[in-house]
């Protein structure tokens, strides 16, 4: 059975038919009708985008100073509410380490953080 497969023709070794392949003829003809249609600016857009400044690159100690930031806003809440934050910690720890584990939890929990997944994705790549 092994040699039957290796025997067979691959797809790509075929050459294409040009019939059956009515996408390639379209693209063909939209860039013919665009080619037509191009104006020529005698140079007008080299200028202006020879004339723009250079892009200003950010510092490289940016990034981390803005994590560090972050981080102290973080501490300075939970040193500002030490008994909010206490308890919210005892609730999650007493909520997750309490629960059984089982295969139908594993189940519901992935299935959950893969729907919660998609709802983030759609809401980011929605187009309003």
């Amino acid at each position: 059975m092994g040699s039957r497969l290796t025997a067979m023709p691959h797809m790509n070794d075929l050459p294409p038919d040009p019939a059956d392949d009515w996408l390639e003829s379209a693209l063909k003809a939209a860039g013919e009708a665009h080619r037509a249609e191009y104006l020529d600016d005698a140079g007008f857009t080299a200028k202006v985008m020879g004339a723009l400044p250079a892009p200003t690159a950010l510092p490289a100690w940016r990034r981390p100073a803005l994590a560090l930031l972050w981080a102290l806003l973080g501490l300075c809440i939970a040193f500002a509410l030490p008994g909010f934050v206490v308890d919210v910690v005892r609730d999650i720890l007493r909520v997750v380490l309490g629960q059984s584990v089982s295969l139908a939890g594993i189940g519901a929990a992935v299935v959950a953080m893969i729907i919660t997944a998609w709802t983030a994705a759609a809401f980011v790549l929605r187009d309003d």
